[in-house]
């Protein structure tokens, strides 16, 4: 093999040899996932309880109250990447433990800038003596410390995860069982207590990460869900931006390529764009001078004429600022592509010359 395996049709790369999969161990452990045979090395990490949002268990209430929704104005699938190109991208990163965070392997992508990793959750009906359903392909892998990157190649028709949402080339970072705690009840009349037990499966080699799903508990009633967490790989959405100066600075007209999220002053500057306007008047004070970007100055201010919409929401005091010009922004305070949008700009630098 010398490091490369044929699975699936398509092409994974191994850090080493490795033998080929168990066939038998796939079928059984991730179709039939019969959840007895737990492994010692791969016990539940932890369990917490959450409250649910009714008292009547079910996916969709559940699904409210552990998946946190993020403020976007699109379907974020239009970014997913094709999947020839996700087995390509697929990287892992490891980081030192700092006081602000934890240190590990984590999931990443190779083209950084243009790619991002993203998280989605999925809860979905856990059936007694039933999987997952999810078919499993290891694209790096073969070390003895289990490491590796394993990625979704498919769901099973009629199973459980069929129509989750989970994607082809996604990789499995976590997989939680949740239900009903024993001192819960149905009757009691107070919110409903629920009790999570989960396995952390990001940088996992596919063995290690079949292993990982076998020691969850068996299911005990059909009152349980499964709730698991992929990270995805999309490229970063952009918008395309006209930049216009004012005839009296003899200056072409230019376009420029943002990516979505990036603070609209901040992108401007670093691309050598011209902003703080002389005859501009700081709004706190009435001199000149800029602010520094803190918003209390109109130095920065821009002239929107079109896709005002990719930008966000003005707040109080800016719109009190700019009340007499309602196409004006304060760059400092412009969030390009807001809630993850792509479109075109046209933009007007220094307005109070035109």
């Amino acid at each position: 093999e010398n490091g490369w395996n044929r699975c699936g049709g398509r092409t994974a790369l191994t850090t080493q040899p490795r033998e080929p999969m168990n066939t038998m161990k796939f079928l059984f452990g991730l179709l039939a996932l019969s959840m007895a045979d737990a492994v010692a090395a791969f016990q539940p990490t932890f369990s917490r309880q959450l409250r649910a949002a009714s008292s009547t268990f079910n996916p969709t209430a559940l699904r409210s109250a552990v998946v946190a929704d993020t403020e976007t104005k699109v379907d974020l699938n239009k970014y997913n990447l094709p999947i020839d190109q996700v087995a390509q991208e697929w990287t892992a990163s490891v980081s030192a433990t700092t006081a602000m965070r934890e240190g590990g392997v984590e999931l990443a992508a190779k083209s950084s800038k243009e790619i991002f990793v993203d998280t989605e959750r999925f809860v979905f009906p856990r059936r007694p003596d039933e999987g997952l359903g999810i078919m499993l392909l290891e694209i790096a892998g073969g070390r003895e410390d289990g490491l590796g990157i394993t990625v979704v190649d498919g769901l099973v028709e009629g199973g459980v995860s069929d129509g989750s949402g989970i994607m082809r080339g996604d990789s499995i970072s976590k997989i939680a069982v949740m239900k009903r705690s024993d001192a819960a009840s149905a009757a009691s009349g107070v919110a409903e207590k629920l009790e999570e037990v989960a396995v952390g499966t990001e940088c996992l080699g596919y063995d290690a990460t079949v292993d990982a799903i076998l020691s969850l508990p068996p299911a005990e009633s059909n009152e349980e869900v499964f709730v698991v967490t992929v990270k995805r790989l999309r490229r970063k959405p952009k918008v395309k931006m006209t930049l216009m100066y004012p005839p009296s600075q003899g200056e072409e007209d230019i376009t420029l390529e943002l990516f979505s999220g990036e603070n609209l002053r901040r992108a401007l500057l670093t691309r050598g764009v011209k902003l703080n306007d002389p005859l501009a008047k700081r709004f706190d004070s009435g001199g000149s001078g800029t602010c520094a970007g803190e918003g209390t100055c109109t130095t920065c201010v821009v002239s929107v004429t079109r896709g005002a919409d990719l930008l966000n929401e003005a707040k109080t005091q800016e719109k009190q600022m700019l009340a007499k010009h309602p196409r004006w922004r304060l760059s400092c305070k412009a969030v390009v592509g807001h809630a993850m949008q792509e479109g075109e700009m046209v933009v007007k630098v220094n307005p109070r010359q035109w």
